[in-house]
């Protein structure tokens, strides 16, 4: 059907239906079939055993009873006493079901036993059958409606169905005709059990529809949640949602919008978007809209792996107490089966249950059986225990305050080690509290006692009283603030009046007066009690300012026998100690105007004056401490006061000029308490896949602040937890990469070989686990799976190779073969080495016989011989390109690319069409690269690097060979093959030969070239590679003549069958094909063999030279014979003479140098060009030997003597202008001439008949007017390396760099570049090192040469560089010490100058000298330390001078010099006083100037007035000290005699009128409220000092009359309350001892409480005691040890019971009772002895489950489980 056109939105739900795949064939829901679709069940006659008017609303709660029990079938039971309290007889038996499928109802009925009505019901119900119908079973609602089919409904029938989800009456049975649209109600009832509703489990029962929940229980409420579970939690499956747009094209219809899994519940899919057909089906939905639609869906989907606890483990010991683990395991919910851990941290909602922990076994162990420890955690006994740290520092130190803990769970292993695991290994005991009040006493509070009687008898004086600070206890203490202490003196008036008219001032405030109060409030009375008794005040320490008073307090005691006072030591009067020590003010400074009335400074001065001003400035306490350890600070506020009212006024009223200085004390002192210190976070471990982090922790004290002293202690001092020291970090997943395993064992065990290992591409998860994935999901290059092994080489064994031919065609004959001694490298190949090297080889495995066919008599042709192949057996070598070549088997070739070759197989009694070509063993046919001709031919078409190998001609039984070498390569470097002689397409050619010779070595069939000489020498394994190195030789050989005299043309035939040649026209020295023959290149293989393996190098060069002398020879005869066989139209001059002259000129190359002819005419002459330094030429070719007596060298290389030398000629080549002198010397000495040494005419060293003593270097020294040069070369034997040396000493002050030879010794300045040469000459070989200090130095530090360069010197770099030759002969050793210089300089960091110079003399004047010089200024007869730092290597010598002239007048030199002290100053010492310091690498001058002169006194301006008014002001003349016309300290002028002044008048005037007040008198009331007063006067100083009272009025113009009267003590009169003692039942403190408490509260005199702080005055009484009490007696009870776990080894130990019992009944309490005594221990360590070694095996048969749960890394386990642990 069409939809409207508007938009619109359509949903279809999917209940519990199974889900396959969502296509926009989507999926609509089809009608749902319920559960009452029973068809065949069994129905039941309606049972109705009530009225249903008497049914209420309590039915339900009356009814139902789901819980009972199913009872016997008996009619009735016994009735119980609370269905005879009820009158009801016993519940009957249960009904039969009314369903048999489906779920129905069942019920039960019981009688009332009275004549009277019983309360409650007789009937209740229950459900039953509650097991799903058969699918083909009908509706139980449709069969109740189609049992009325047979049954006439108004005089006709019908065919009924159900009307079901009748809102208002569910439980009637309306049915509705069909083909109709009326309804009828065909019974009031449906039969019990039938559902109210489709979709809901709710039945009707006696009409009535009733609750059933999703567990088939009536009443019930539980329902299924979102995953189908019924009464579960949602944990078992996932909601999933989103939405997709439609991408609908004309070629694709159907479109996938989602798959849903299998069992996903609740699936609700919704389209939006314009108009859509919907073709409903009973599983699809076909969609064709609009294009532009979008889907919405939402369903749950079911979580399949779900972690499932496991059983306990067994328990970790089988008496005596132990405990038991749980553990987690992932489940497949559809397979029903364990898998890993990883499919169950897919789901986020899985939760992995933590393992749970219990006790086990408790029962006490037997005597005999003792401890059995049967699993491997059986260690961590005993339990894991709750842990506090101690409490930390209350809150508050008073008035209630609150303290913290930290509580962890611990765990002790048998080292006794403790450490923090999981919370939960404790939950078997209660967590204690981690907070607690503290301190709840009340703060300590200030206490006034009682005022003293007024110091005068009338008129007004002064009284005090005493304030202290009081505890709760009613102690004398501190900690009261002292903002809010009381005053401790005040003023009274005694009403008496005074008649003395000329003493206007009361008694108490005249001086002698003043001081006794003083005294009094000191209370400074010597008694027969140790007391602290101070004495008088001294006077200020300045005259002006703030200064100090000291005075001196002594401990004394009064002797009462003697009535004499003793003085005792302090410690001995107990108490506070006043102070020594206080502030005091002399005036102001500095010409400021004093405000200081008369009065006010004879008060301040110690004068008497009649009254104080009313404010002034006081000190009101001090701030709190900056710190709360280690040393802070406190300072003094000050404030001005009003002094009676003790208010704050504003600042102004109080007198600037009289502020009290600043005030500072130290405080809080005593050391930090111990706490953790942390460092930072060290980088992550790890990138990703989750790492770890490290930091620093440690327990630090800090003891002053000031100092910044911290010490380190243990960690067990510090109470508070430790910070975690490791963290995870980088916790998510790793990209895939490559892991890689170890690598395998060699597949050799020497000789080379190749080592595997796996690659594997590998995640690493975010929880620490491995992924494996497929090897395209990491990105990066595969590492290699295997390499070559660097193991050692193969002991020596011989190479055969194959037999020969039988040695007769007919009858019996020998077979041979050769035999090479070889040794296989660690490189994978082989070296031939001498054949005594190898075991003995037995004749017959070089000779064996042979039988062919019986000869014939008349030797006629018999048919049954054998084939023969007349093979060559030669060797061929292209140096040229070819279009084509021609050869015959049996040799081997070696080729350049693309030419093509014709390979000729001659054979006899055999048919020539019937031989057959193989390559490297597999047949040959032909193909349009390879052509196999007929006849025994084979072509091949431009060689490629594919066709090297073995080319095998067969003919029957007989087999031939050809090896085809390819020596092209792609590099075109230049290798030229004869410097000078070829032209540049010969050169490039032949460098190309040589280049691909060397990039084919790394191929199995490749020629060896550039390789290491022990591969040179040696053949491969290959028998077809065996003349790789000769050919190699062979065309790196440099002695080729040059140009060729004479360009001929001619060849004859046998050179075209061996070379077609192209380029025939062209002038070249080598022959297109060089041609050498196997029997030859054998031969010189052999020779190799026999000698020695350190001169094989050197031999086979000869060999090689002559191997070429004779193919080159060969080549010219045969060029020679062509030319005269063919004749031609050339001189006959030119046909003999340039072979002879050509081949002798070749020979003599051999023995002469070329080097003249490489040299420019005025090079060689040296007469001619510019002048030039002397250069010495130093050839490229080696030591040659021309015969074995006779050798021939050049300067730069190694002559090694040999038993038969006869001759050595030493060439020694020098060019420059003017011409170089020449001269010889050996190892650093001249050569001294004789008849076996000569000087030949060119400057050549002769050395004839050589001998051991003429071993060393030679060198060739050529010298001329502008420099000269030299080259050394060494002679030597096969032996013990040689080493060049030098024994001189080398000084370098300017240069940049510096070149010496090992043995000398190096002196040199920073930052030059040092070289140090160490030529060795050896037999075989040498290996040099070198070394620093005797330790090895990296080759990075060589250069080419062997030399050590050493750049950019410092003094590091110092010391003794030893360079080491060694070979299989020996080793030789020589050293060079290098010394860097450093000349002095001044040092620029004088610290440590200044404190050198401070801790020699403290106090001493000092100065420090400088390049430009200083300056100091000193007084006769004082002393100085005059420093000179400088810096230098070596430490630089110090001389000091006096104007210039070495020090003679007396001093003394401290410091190694650098400081000089003269005592007792004079003038002989002015003038300029200098050091020098000196050392190799030169010399620095510091100096300064010293000036002598005295101090003297200087008169300064006046000071101010010490007065503003009044007669006492006075000014006085200020002295300054001067020296140098500097002002000094005045200490220094103290015994200079001070000029005679005299103080000055000043400020003589009178003072205006002021308020004078006298102190308070005593209050009326101590508390309740009263009244105290004062005098108030006006009065005036005049000029003369008098005091003249004046009229209120002249005071008022000035300022407000202060107050007379004010009310006092208005805090109400409390005291202290108790109540009774309570109970002893607090905690236990001792045997029978414990604690016990009362309350004690403040209230008034009328009953009624108050807060304690208003009687914090008061001694507060005792609020605790200790009382005696039977519940405390109690002791720790032990039982005996259980037997040791082991019987040797670090783990065994053995354990006990230990409980806290009753001393009387012995029964046992809880352990808190016995906490005031320390608990004995459980388990101690036992037969710790080492235990004899024996097999690694597991000796408990837990281990798996130590594996699973990954307890192999801990020692106890590993140790335990060694088998299991072993294979992890």
């Amino acid at each position: 059907m069409a939809a409207p056109a508007e938009q619109q939105q359509r949903a279809w739900s999917l209940v519990a239906a199974p889900v396959f795949s969502v296509s926009l064939w989507f999926l609509c829901s089809a009608p749902q079939v319920g559960g009452d679709q029973n068809q065949g069940a069994i129905f039941l006659r309606e049972f109705t055993l009530i009225r249903r008017e008497s049914l209420n609303e309590d039915f339900l709660s009356d009814l139902l009873n789901t819980n009972h029990r199913i009872e016997d079938t008996s009619s009735r039971t016994a009735r119980s006493e609370e269905d005879r309290d009820t009158l009801w007889d016993a519940w009957g038996s249960w009904s039969e079901c009314s369903r048999t499928c489906g779920g129905g109802a069942s019920y039960s009925l019981r009688r009332c036993l009275s004549s009277k009505s019983c309360e409650g019901r007789n009937i209740r119900y229950r459900t039953c059958s509650n097991v799903d119908c058969p699918p083909e079973a009908g509706d139980f609602r449709t069969q109740q409606c189609s049992a009325h089919n047979d049954v006439k409904y108004q005089g006709q029938f019908y065919e009924w169905l159900p009307v079901s989800n009748d809102p208002d009456n569910p439980c009637t049975l309306k049915c509705q005709a069909k083909g109709t649209s009326f309804v009828v109600e065909l019974a009031p009832k449906v039969l019990d059990g039938t559902r109210c509703y489709t979709e809901s489990l709710d039945m009707c029962i006696s009409g009535l529809c009733q609750i059933v929940g999703c567990d088939h229980q009536l009443g019930s409420s539980v329902k299924e949640d979102n995953c189908g579970v019924c009464n579960g939690d949602g944990s078992t499956c996932r909601l999933v949602r989103g939405q997709y747009k439609s991408q609908l094209l004309a070629n694709k219809p159907d479109d996938t919008v989602v798959v849903i899994p299998y069992g996903s519940r609740h699936v609700r899919l919704v389209l939006k978007g314009p108009d859509h057909l919907c073709d409903v089906s009973p599983f699809q939905i076909r969609y064709a809209g609009a294009a532009d639609s979008t889907v919405q869906f939402i369903f749950y989907q079911p979580i399949i792996h779900r972690w499932r606890e496991t059983d306990f483990f067994p328990c970790s010991a089988s008496c005596g107490g132990g405990y038991q683990l749980t553990s987690a395991e992932c489940y497949d919910l559809r397979s029903n089966r364990v898998v890993s851990d990883q499919y169950c941290h897919y789901y986020p909602e899985n939760i992995k249950p933590k393992p749970k922990l219990q006790e086990c076994n408790l029962d006490p162990c037997p005597a005999s059986d003792g401890y059995k420890q049967i699993m491997p955690y059986d260690l961590y006994h005993p339990l894991p225990r709750w842990e506090s740290t101690p409490w930390t520092a209350c809150s508050s130190s008073c008035g209630g305050g609150i303290q913290s803990r930290t509580i962890s769970c611990v765990e002790e292993d048998i080292q006794g080690l403790i450490s923090s695991v999981e919370e939960w290994k404790c939950m078997y005991t209660p967590k204690m509290p981690i907070v607690q009040p503290c301190n709840i006493f009340d703060c300590p509070k200030w206490l006034a006692q009682e005022w003293s009687p007024c110091t005068v008898t009338c008129g007004q004086g002064l009284r005090y009283r005493v304030v202290l600070c009081i505890d709760h206890r009613g102690m004398h203490t501190g900690g009261c603030t002292a903002k809010t202490k009381p005053h401790i003196k005040e003023e009274c008036i005694v009403p008496t009046p005074c008649y003395k008219p000329k003493e206007k001032l009361p008694v108490e405030a005249k001086l002698p007066w003043y001081k006794q109060a003083q005294e009094l409030e000191e209370g400074a009375i010597v008694s027969e009690e140790p007391t602290f008794i101070p004495e008088t005040w001294s006077a200020c320490s300045v005259t002006c300012g703030v200064g100090i008073q000291v005075r001196l307090v002594k401990c004394q005691v009064l002797l009462s026998f003697s009535q004499s006072v003793a003085d005792l030591p302090i410690d001995e009067c107990e108490g506070p100690k006043p102070a020594s020590e206080r502030a005091c003010y002399g005036g102001p400074c500095n010409g400021e105007t004093s405000e200081y009335s008369p009065e006010e400074a004879d008060v301040f001065y110690g004068g008497s004056q009649d009254f104080d001003e009313l404010h002034d400035w006081e000190y009101e306490g001090f701030t709190e401490c900056s710190e709360s350890c280690a040393g802070g600070v406190q300072e003094a506020v000050v404030a001005c006061l009003n002094k009676q009212t003790r208010e704050f006024a504003d600042e102004n009223l109080c007198v600037s000029s009289r502020r009290p200085p600043q005030l500072l004390k130290a405080c809080n002192l005593e050391p930090c308490p111990p706490r953790w210190e942390v460092g930072q976070w060290s980088s992550c471990s790890l990138t990703c896949g989750v790492g770890l982090q490290t930091r620093d922790v440690f327990c630090s004290h800090l003891l002053s602040r000031e100092t910044n002293e911290t010490v380190i202690l243990a960690d067990g001092l510090c109470h508070k937890p430790q910070p975690i020291l490791v963290q995870a970090c980088n916790r998510f997943d790793c990209p895939p990469s490559w892991y890689l395993s170890e690598w395998q064992q060699c597949s050799q065990t020497c000789g080379g070989g190749l080592q595997k290992r796996e690659v594997l591409c590998k995640q690493r998860m975010a929880d620490g686990s491995f992924l494996e994935l497929p090897e395209t999901f990491c990105s990066t290059l595969r590492p290699a799976s295997q390499q070559a092994c660097q193991n050692e080489d193969c002991p020596p064994e011989w190479l055969l190779s194959d037999w020969t031919q039988c040695s007769v065609s007919c009858g019996e004959g020998t077979q041979k073969r050769n035999a090479i001694c070889r040794k296989m490298l660690n490189t994978g190949l082989s070296a031939i080495i001498n054949s005594s090297l190898c075991p003995p080889l037995p004749f017959s495995s070089l000779v064996r016989p042979c039988a062919i066919a019986t000869c014939s008599r008349h030797q006629r042709p018999s048919h049954k011989q054998t084939p023969l192949i007349m093979a060559q057996k030669k060797v061929f070598i292209q140096t040229r390109k070819q279009r084509k070549l021609h050869f015959v088997v049996g040799g081997y070739a070696y080729l350049l690319p693309k030419t093509s070759i014709i390979l000729r197989c001659p054979v006899r009694r055999f048919r020539k069409p019937m031989i057959t070509w193989e390559k490297d063993g597999k047949r040959l046919i032909s193909s349009a690269h390879v052509t196999i001709a007929p006849y025994g031919y084979m072509k091949i078409h431009r060689l490629k690097p594919s066709d090297t190998g073995t080319y095998t001609c067969a003919a029957g039984l007989a087999r031939e060979h050809f090896v085809i070498k390819l020596i092209g390569g792609h590099n075109k470097r230049m290798t030229a093959l004869s410097l000078g002689m070829m032209k540049e397409e010969e050169a490039t050619r032949k460098a190309s030969l040589n280049e691909a010779l060397h990039a084919q070595e790394k191929h199995q069939n490749g020629i060896l070239f550039n390789g290491s000489k022990t591969e040179k020498r040696g053949l491969l394994t290959d028998p077809s590679s065996r003349y790789d190195d000769i050919v190699s030789r062979l065309l790196e050989y440099r002695g080729w003549p040059r140009d060729h005299p004479e360009p001929w043309e001619a060849q004859d035939s046998a050179e075209r069958n061996i070379s077609s040649e192209e380029d025939q026209g062209q002038e070249y020295t080598l022959p297109f094909t060089m041609v050498a023959s196997q029997d030859r290149l054998d031969d010189i293989l052999r020779n190799l063999s026999q000698q020695p393996e350190e001169v094989q190098d050197i031999y086979s060069k000869q060999l090689v030279a002559q191997l070429a002398h004779e193919i080159f020879k060969s080549h010219l005869e045969h060029q020679e014979s062509l030319f005269k066989t063919q004749g031609g139209r050339v001189r006959s001059a030119s046909v003999e003479v340039p072979f002879s002259k050509y081949f002798s000129e070749f020979t003599s190359s051999l023995r002469t140098s070329s080097a003249e002819a490489h040299l420019s005419p005025e090079l060689a002459n040296g007469s001619r060009g510019p002048p030039r330094k002397p250069a010495i030429l130093k050839k490229i070719s080696a030591a040659q030997q021309l015969s074995a007596s006779e050798v021939v060298t050049h300067l730069g290389h190694t002559v090694v003597l040999a038993s038969g030398t006869l001759s050595v000629l030493l060439h020694c080549e020098a060019v420059g202008n003017p011409k170089p002198t020449i001269s010889w010397a050996k190892n650093g000495e001249v050569v001294q001439f004789s008849k076996r040494i000569l000087l030949q005419p060119d400057d050549s060293l002769q050395i004839l008949e050589p001998v051991e003593a003429d071993v060393g270097f030679y060198t060739c020294n050529a010298t001329n007017a502008l420099g000269s040069d030299s080259v050394s070369i060494a002679v030597t034997l096969a032996g013990k390396p040689l080493i060049k040396t030098s024994r001189a000493t080398l000084v370098n002050k300017e240069l940049p760099a510096v070149t010496a030879d090992i043995g000398s010794t190096v002196k040199t300045i920073l930052g030059a570049n040092v070289t140090i040469n160490c030529q060795v000459a050896g037999v075989p070989e040498a290996e040099l090192t070198w070394f620093k200090n005797k330790i090895k130095l990296a080759p990075g530090h060589y250069l080419q040469d062997g030399s050590l360069q050493i750049e950019n010197v410092s003094l590091s770099d110092q010391g003794l560089y030893s360079c080491r030759a060694a070979n299989i002969r020996g080793q030789i050793t020589e050293s060079t010490q290098l010394l860097v210089l450093d000349p002095p300089q001044f040092r620029h960091r004088l610290e440590d100058m200044a404190a050198t110079l401070s801790i020699t003399g403290p106090g001493v004047p000092s100065v420090i000298t400088s390049p430009s010089g200083t300056r100091k200024v000193l007084s006769p007869g004082s002393s100085v330390l005059i420093g000179c730092p400088v810096n230098g290597h070596p430490a630089p010598n110090i001389t000091w001078f006096h104007a210039g002239q070495p020090f003679s007048m007396p001093h003394h030199v401290l410091s190694s010099g650098e400081i000089i002290q003269i005592l007792n100053i004079s003038h002989d010492y002015q003038g300029e006083i200098s050091c020098m310091a000196q050392n190799e690498a030169g010399l620095l001058v510091q100096k300064t100037s010293l000036t002598v002169q005295d101090y003297w006194w200087s008169v300064d301006k006046m000071s101010p007035c010490s007065a503003s008014c009044g007669n006492k002001g006075l000014q006085h003349h200020q002295l300054r000290c001067l020296l140098d016309r500097a002002q000094v300290n005045i200490s220094h002028c103290m015994e200079k005699p001070k000029p005679a002044l005299q103080p000055v008048a000043c400020n003589r005037r009178d003072c205006p009128s002021r308020w004078m007040v006298t102190s308070w008198s005593h209050c009326t009331q101590s508390c309740g409220g009263g009244i105290q007063t004062r005098r108030v006067t006006c009065q005036k100083l005049t000029a003369a000092g008098s005091s003249m009272p004046m009229s209120n009025d002249a005071c008022a113009q000035l300022s407000k009359r202060p107050v007379d009267t004010q009310s006092c003590n208005r805090q109400l009169c409390v005291e202290w309350a108790t109540s009774a003692w309570g109970q002893c039942n607090g905690p236990c403190i001792g045997s029978r001892l414990a604690v016990q408490h009362r309350q004690v509260f403040c209230r008034t005199r009328d009953g009624i409480s108050v807060p304690s702080d208003q009687c914090s005055s008061l001694p507060r009484p005792l609020s605790t005691q200790n009382c005696w009490t039977d519940a405390c007696g109690v002791h720790w009870r032990v039982s005996l040890w259980t037997l040791c776990t082991a019987t040797c080894g670090n783990y065994g130990f053995q354990s006990r019971r230990v409980e806290c019992v009753r001393v009387r009944t012995n029964k046992p309490v809880q352990e808190h009772y016995c906490a005031w005594r320390q608990r004995p221990a459980n388990w101690q360590r036992c037969n710790i002895t080492p235990c004899e070694n024996v097999e690694c095996r597991d000796t408990t048969r837990y281990c798996e489950k130590v594996k699973q749960l990954k307890l192999c890394q801990l020692t106890q386990f590993k140790s335990r489980c060694c088998g299991t642990c072993g294979k992890a």
